[in-house]
């Protein structure tokens, strides 16, 4: 695994800014509406590409298709009256999918060709520039071509230039995101501290100074409630209106695990970005972390035992404790407060003392660190993070070099 070496340089960046959408009930129909137009589109434009493959052997490019929608326009008063903007988003969202097909192709993953959209997994729309929307701050309204101007809760003042929008509808509630470009730079003073990152399951960020955060596992504690609320759909019947609200609750409590997890690791990678000037993790490849073990045949048409059941249970904690969400909360932070970040090579950092530098597997006893050599003692995570920090500090060091 080649090192990665990350210096943050005061630029103007790109920023997305979330908020949250307040349409009365005409608003929502046509929000509704014009989800359910850009579904067909986009299903429309799926089918075209596959007919051109399947029977012409022909690609067909975005360009294309944006050049039959100027003749769709002409043809659908409906697709007129949406706005050309919109329908373009929905047209470069099925060429980014393709585009991440191929790439997994190329890359021996698991391709996953690009399907049809149903009503229930279609509820964004995306408009890729200024044109068909504009953001007004002063008032707090959110004007959409075709919806009007929707009450917006600007909880935090917008910084840059706006370049972009997305709406997403999630439940019931309808959401902004605007994207902008040259957001200026807010670096924090110097604080003359350096932390190594230590990422665990039990404890969630051990640091080289010694701290233990605990995991929060927001997905245990909320298991209860979506078992529930699973258990409720199954007992109904499909297709009904009483089996999609209870679909709903389902939806409502995943939200909510997402929404307690994201707002803890915000809070927790603020907290870093603004206590160390220079913050080095391991670069991990968390999909590899959470593969699945191969199966092991014996020989007569079984299989022998590979430790399935328990790396799936090692897998829910890993994806809980949400470290990949965490490692960019901090990168993108530390960018726009001036902080350097360095991910180093995760090789034997948790069987290195941290005193003598043996290395050995017979060093750590779960939790436990003790050295076969020279006997020093410490917590595993805290013995791993000091480690982390002084590969980093030589990989700076040698990048300065």
């Amino acid at each position: 695994m080649s090192q990665v070496f990350f210096t943050v340089r005061f630029v103007s960046r790109c920023r997305s800014f979330r908020f949250l959408l307040s349409p009365t009930v005409r608003q929502r129909s046509a929000l509704d509406g014009l989800l359910g137009l850009q579904r067909e589109l986009y299903n429309a434009a799926l089918e075209e590409r596959r007919g051109a493959w399947r029977w012409e052997h022909r690609s067909v490019s975005y360009a294309d298709q944006c050049r039959t929608l100027t003749a769709l326009r002409a043809a659908d008063p409906a697709v007129r009256a949406a706005g050309v903007t919109v329908s373009r988003g929905t047209l470069a969202r099925l060429d980014r999918a393709f585009a991440a097909f191929f790439r997994r192709c190329q890359e021996g993953e698991e391709p996953g060709y690009p399907r049809f959209k149903s009503e229930r997994r279609f509820s964004s729309l995306q408009w890729e520039d200024r044109d068909g929307w504009r953001l007004d701050t002063a008032a707090g309204r959110l004007h959409v071509h075709g919806i009007g101007g929707v009450k917006v809760r600007l909880h935090r003042p917008l910084r840059g230039t706006p370049k972009a929008i997305t709406i997403k509808r999630e439940g019931r509630r309808w959401w902004a995101t605007v994207r902008c470009v040259h957001v200026p730079a807010e670096p924090l003073a110097p604080t003359g501290r350096q932390v190594g990152i230590d990422l665990g399951v039990r404890v969630l960020v051990a640091t080289s100074d010694g701290q233990l955060l605990a995991n929060p596992r927001h997905g245990a504690r909320g298991a209860a409630r979506l078992a529930a609320a699973q258990r409720n759909v199954a007992t109904k019947q499909k297709g009904s209106k009483r089996r999609w609200r209870a679909g709903e609750q389902v939806g409502a409590a995943h939200r909510y695990i997402r929404n307690c997890r994201m707002n803890a690791l915000h809070q927790l990678s603020r907290q870093l970005v603004n206590d160390y000037d220079l913050l080095v993790h391991e670069n991990l490849r968390i999909p590899n972390l959470v593969r699945r073990p191969k199966p092991r045949p014996d020989g007569k048409g079984g299989h022998e035992p590979n430790g399935a059941a328990a790396k799936s249970a090692l897998n829910r904690c890993i994806q809980d404790a949400g470290w990949g969400a965490l490692l960019a909360m901090i990168t993108y932070k530390a960018e726009g407060a001036g902080r350097c970040v360095i991910a180093i090579e995760p090789r034997n950092t948790s069987r290195t003392c941290a005193h003598c530098g043996h290395i050995s597997a017979g060093n750590r006893h779960d939790a436990q660190f003790r050295c076969q050599a020279c006997g020093h003692e410490d917590h595993a995570d805290i013995n791993a993070a000091i480690n982390i920090l002084r590969a980093g500090r030589a990989q700076q060091q040698q990048h300065a070099a």
